[in-house]
């Protein structure tokens, strides 16, 4: 089998990257910088000008600025490749905040208070009416760059005005206070694999090890495990960062993240992460192959079934995948294949065999 993660060559991309050659025969690393996709009459996806090779299961990852690139590539491969752990949708609405919390509130996720307005009038009304401090938010952005706090009224409203001359959109957020703490799970199919506390520096409100914070392993709760993994779920990833806040009225969900690094839970964890992301893959990708050959084996047995198997000459021969029952050393050959034929035990026939054929000719004078 052949797999291939497309990606901005980071380090986490790297180590799944080699993890999944102890499960798959080849596996390419293709640099997403490198990858074109064509619409129309001569439409594919392209990696250094060539035809992108034909994968059993391709990985595709990348920021919220490759958003759009990433939806194409996976839209391009729905159908044609066994095993995407990231659907097309998941790009578009994982690397926007806004989308993000509509699914969560579609699935009834809890999350803190999200606000959207129209304009910065409306906005400022709403600052009037707001408990502080509260967060102010980009829709795009990742590893918490774009995260704003605002103590009061007054120093909202000048990031207001600030975003308004940027024509920047924004959310507004209730502020969850958690001690400067939150928890980055780490989902993979239906499992909460890892958990892992991340703290803020002093003066920091942001936890995220990109933002200086530290993280620690924690064991999970079974309330946080079905929370995180719900939400995975709710965004149809089968590989996702989620953060969550433990707030005073129970865990809320923050942000997710379909590229998640890898690193920092790695180093304090007892598990190989990466090596359960490529055995999840590996796994996944098995059973579509499986599933495939199961409804390929069952069309053609219904097409057979169905087919008037006249012993006309000019009738084309019938291709059959089946599996061969054996009674001691003899081979009974399936019901269906005297169907077709229409051999029986009064007539001769000519045999030819050797290893790994056989080819049986009704016998004429």
């Amino acid at each position: 089998m052949k797999a291939a993660v497309i990606s901005l060559g980071s380090k986490s991309s790297i180590m799944v990257v080699e993890a999944m050659r102890e499960f798959y025969d080849q596996v390419d690393m293709v640099n997403l910088k490198e990858v074109e996709v064509a619409l129309g009459k001569e439409s594919g996806i392209f990696y250094q000008s060539e035809k992108l090779s034909e994968y059993d299961c391709v990985y595709v990852k990348g920021s919220f600025r490759y958003a759009p690139l990433l939806r194409s590539i996976t839209s391009m491969l729905e159908g044609k490749v066994a095993y995407l752990p990231l659907p097309s949708a998941s790009f578009t609405i994982v690397h926007n905040k806004l989308l993000t919390h509509l699914v969560l509130e579609q699935h009834q996720i809890p999350m803190p208070r999200t606000y959207v307005g129209p304009n910065l009038e409306s906005a400022k009304n709403l600052l009037k009416k707001t408990n502080y401090p509260l967060v102010m938010k980009f829709p795009e952005g990742t590893q918490g760059k774009g995260v704003m706090f605002a103590e009061s009224y007054a120093s909202a409203s000048s990031m207001l005005d600030a975003l308004g001359a940027l024509n920047q959109p924004f959310l507004i957020q209730q502020y969850v206070e958690s001690g400067g703490t939150d928890i980055r799970v780490l989902v993979i199919g239906n499992k909460a694999i890892a958990g892992m506390r991340r703290k803020a520096q002093t003066e920091e409100k942001r936890a995220n090890l990109h933002a200086g914070g530290s993280g620690e392993l924690i064991t999970l709760t079974r309330e946080i495990s079905t929370l995180a993994i719900k939400t995975a779920q709710a965004l149809g990833a089968d590989i996702c960062g989620v953060d969550i806040l433990e707030g005073p009225l129970g865990p809320v969900v923050i942000e997710a993240n379909i590229s998640p690094g890898l690193q920092g839970l790695n180093s304090v964890c007892q598990i190989n992460i990466p090596r359960e992301i490529a055995k999840y893959f590996y796994e996944q990708t098995i059973e579509v192959l499986n599933k495939r050959k199961k409804d390929t084996n069952r069309d053609v047995m219904n097409h057979l079934d169905l087919e008037d198997v006249s012993s006309s000459e000019s009738q084309p021969s019938q291709d059959l995948i089946t599996n061969l029952v054996f009674k001691g050393e003899r081979i009974l050959l399936p019901q269906l294949v005297s169907k077709i034929t229409e051999f029986n035990e009064l007539g001769d026939y000519m045999i030819k065999a050797k290893k790994g054929y056989l080819e049986i000719n009704e016998f004429k004078i």
